[in-house]
């Protein structure tokens, strides 16, 4: 999986001459914060830990790729 969607929390900065500009030395990936937000409802499936994260994952992926589509 290439596309990890950036980082989740990119922080935006202004120049010198007022033009914005993002960086991010401190973020997870946008791939990883929606795989942690779709396992909080995933775990109340009672599946083993691994099919959990496979489970959130996929869901992320998912997002991802619906967000590409707009």
């Amino acid at each position: 999986m290439n596309n990890t969607g950036g980082p989740a929390f990119p922080q935006t900065y202004i120049d010198k001459e007022y033009n914005p500009y993002t960086i991010d030395t401190t973020s997870i990936a946008l791939r990883d914060y929606f795989a942690a937000k779709a396992m909080q409802g995933i775990l109340y499936a009672g599946l083993e830990p691994v099919e959990t994260a496979k489970h959130a994952y996929t869901m992320a992926d998912a997002m991802l790729k619906a967000r590409e589509q707009k």
